[in-house]
């Protein structure tokens, strides 16, 4: 089993996997860390991530970004109005859900952003499956911290599509906090002064600061502050906008008139804002941009922070925002961390050090940050791998009220509770009470609707009780339900259940508590217990509940899940297909070069005149009939050839088996004689050995014979 963790980005999407003892960040088809967030349509099938980045500027109004930012609204949204300035493909009504009309197989369709959304993720877990040559299901998806419960449900509904189980949505900046917290060994006791950090993410279109808390083993966010509308994008569009005025005054051409001009202008901006980030001034150049035209530009970093002052000057209000929902000051802040690409930029890190007074921290990783918190996240829920335990406590960001009809028995009963709170832990849950007669209903709404993103609908859900009804004495049936605000943000009432005011028997306490020696001594005369009559809720049965959200009805969602399986399967036909005719193709050029080199002495002069001719023909067909045909067929034409070809490369190939193994047998006959030479040395070696030793050994013994003994010796003298 794996365990991924997915930062889905607004213009690109990273992805961490638990492995080798800690988290990696894995490459897609082409060998990148991050895989452009992006979905395209063209005649013949559909183009993910990479593949539709590389058609984006050739097919412009099929080619969709963005994607995060169009799920879970609804099409009449002004956030979504404002999302077509920056989308090429046509934004559209599908069933009350913003999507896109683009031309699919030659015919215009209508896809809803969660269709796109679990097209791309489908991408996503096979760039993932394939790294890691493992299926994917459990992952943990990143989403920004101002998504509600019906943008939170359609990403769930999205993962589900794809095939994926999403153990958690976990907010960007709390990914970034588990990833910074859960490695660091030096942080504050339960007992002692939290750690207090701010976590700043501006990406591409959108800007979040995080104050957390940290103590070991645990996070809790404090505060959370946003603009929806801030990010790396609108630098783009600001020097866009500048080139456009310059290009039309220098060379004559409005590149506003021309979608392709003005996307190719976008990414030369884009570019140019990476160099400027870390260099003084930067050039751009364009060839032939519009009407065969060449561009030419110089910007310099005082002139971009000049274009962009408008936006600067809202740097700072993220952060004072959660700062004055946490009740802190600059000064209670104890690290500043920088994460998200637009960080980068000089005139935000100057901002940002201004506005605090302290130098800024970059421990993190600014583009993955957020992946590799995720996959942490996805580990702690894993039961596959073991984690160091660290608790994650984040809020509510908008609080949450029911509502429901006064009972007519109860005239002075209240109509509305604020359940969830802003700033309430999360995950949470809370009891509710009702005394009711008969089955009711209840809604939940967020309570301050103001505060939600674009003109998002408030109403959450609908939840009708049933099963209510009076006791024999005519009374109030006792109603309790269970209200969670669970992992990924969600709200459901899950459960609910009647009890019953019983007079139930407890023992009393004694005063005093006897050792256990006194009552081991008293066993033989223990004393009963008192007990006393006490009044208690005692649970007696369970309350059905049927629920009304904003989550996609089974029926659609498996009716979706059918399509996306069918166009997955139609995208990897065309691909096998492509893969087939590209075989063909190379195998037309390789047997013509080789049948006049390598292959020439092993075939007669009419085998190679029939090969010729076949391959002549083939490649005539393939670039006439067989430009665009099925799979099958480019497997026969193969066959064909195969046929013909077959017997000369068999020979070639026996030839160079008998070569190879007469090479190998040389070259085992020359080992032998080696072995056998180098064993004959040895032997020579140990005989010439042994030849001097019993030569030494003889003029030792003659040496003691001629030696005087020690009686001669004595004689002598």
């Amino acid at each position: 089993m794996s365990v991924v963790g997915i930062d889905f980005g607004a213009q690109s999407t990273k992805v961490g996997v638990a492995r080798n003892k800690g988290i990696d960040i894995i490459t897609n088809e082409v060998s990148n860390r991050s895989t452009p967030s992006l979905v395209g349509f063209n005649a013949r099938s559909r183009a993910l991530g990479e593949a539709a980045k590389t058609q984006e500027t050739s097919n412009l109004k099929n080619t969709v970004g963005n994607l995060k930012r169009l799920i879970g609204r609804s099409f009449s949204d002004p956030d979504v109005q404002l999302e077509q300035e920056y989308s090429t493909a046509a934004i559209c009504d599908v069933n009350g859900q913003a999507g896109v009309e683009v031309n699919y197989l030659g015919k215009k369709e209508k896809f809803a952003a969660t269709q796109l959304v679990a097209m791309y993720l489908t991408k996503i877990r096979d760039i993932t499956a394939r790294e890691l040559r493992l299926p994917v299901s459990d992952v943990t998806i990143s989403v920004p911290a101002w998504f509600t419960d019906v943008q939170r449900r359609a990403m769930l509904d999205a993962a589900d599509i794809a095939g994926l189980k999403a153990l958690r949505l976990i907010n960007d900046t709390t990914a970034t906090a588990l990833g910074y917290g859960i490695t660091k060994l030096d942080l504050p006791g339960p007992e002692e002064k939290p750690r207090r950090v701010m976590f700043v993410d501006i990406g591409h279109s959108d800007y979040t600061a995080s104050i957390v808390e940290f103590r070991k083993g645990e996070l809790n966010v404090k505060a959370t502050g946003y603009d929806r509308h801030f990010g790396g994008r609108n630098f783009d569009r600001a020097l866009t906008e500048h080139f456009a005025n310059e290009f039309k005054e220098k060379f004559k051409i409005d590149v506003r008139t021309n979608a392709k001009a003005w996307s190719r202008t976008l990414a030369a901006a884009e570019k140019m804002k990476k160099v400027l980030s870390a260099n003084p001034a930067a050039p751009m150049s364009i060839e032939s941009l519009m009407e065969d035209v060449d561009v030419r530009a110089i910007v310099k970093r005082e002139e971009l922070e000049v274009m962009v002052a408008p936006l600067l000057e809202r740097v700072t209000g993220p952060i004072e925002q959660a700062l004055a929902e946490a009740k802190l000051k600059v000064d209670d802040i104890d690290h500043i961390e920088m994460v998200g690409g637009c960080t980068r930029v000089p005139a935000i890190k100057e901002a940002v050090a201004k506005f605090f007074g302290k130098p800024l921290s970059f421990t993190l990783n600014q583009d993955e940050a957020i992946a590799r918190g995720c996959a942490f996240s996805c580990a702690i829920l894993s039961p596959v791998f073991r984690v160091r335990d660290f608790s994650v406590h984040d809020i509510v960001n908008y609080p949450i009220e029911f509502t429901w009809e006064q009972s007519p028995e109860i005239p002075d009963e209240d109509t509305s509770l604020t359940v969830f709170g802003h700033g309430n832990i999360m995950p949470s849950t809370k009891i509710l009470t009702f005394y009711r007669k008969q089955p009711f209903d209840l809604e939940a709404r967020y309570a301050e609707p103001d505060m939600l993103p674009g003109k998002i609908n408030p109403w959450v859900g609908r939840f009708s009780v049933k099963g209510v009804k009076a006791d024999a004495n005519d009374d109030f049936m006792i109603c309790k339900l269970k209200a969670r605000l669970n992992l990924h943000g969600i709200l459901n009432v899950e459960s609910g259940y009647y009890v019953e005011d019983m007079e139930v028997e407890e023992p009393v306490p004694e005063e005093g508590e006897k050792d256990a020696m006194d009552t081991d001594a008293a066993k033989g005369d223990e004393q009963p217990k008192k007990t006393r009559k006490v009044k208690k809720q005692v649970r007696k049965g369970d309350l059905p509940i049927s629920v009304g959200s904003s989550s996609i009805e089974q029926s659609a969602k498996e009716a979706w899940i059918e399509r996306e399986n069918s166009m997955y399967m139609e995208d990897k036909l065309i691909a096998e297909t492509d893969e087939k005719k590209n075989e063909l193709e190379a195998s037309i050029y390789e047997l013509r070069d080789k049948i006049e080199g390598d292959y020439s002495e092993f075939a007669s002069e009419e085998e190679k005149d029939k090969l010729k001719s076949k391959l002549m023909d083939m490649e005539d067909w393939l670039y006439e009939e067989g430009e665009d045909t099925t799979k099958s067929v480019y497997v026969a034409k193969l066959d064909e050839i195969r046929f013909i070809a077959g017997p000369i490369i068999q020979r070639y190939r026996e030839k160079q088996d008998a070569e190879r193994d007469a090479v190998l047998k040389a070259q085992e006959e020359e080992a032998a004689k080696k072995r056998a030479e180098q064993e004959a040395k040895r032997q020579a070696e140990e005989e010439a050995k042994k030849a001097e030793e019993a030569a030494k050994k003889q003029e030792g013994d003659a040496e003691m014979k001629d030696a005087p003994t020690e009686g001669e010796a004595a004689d002598k003298q």
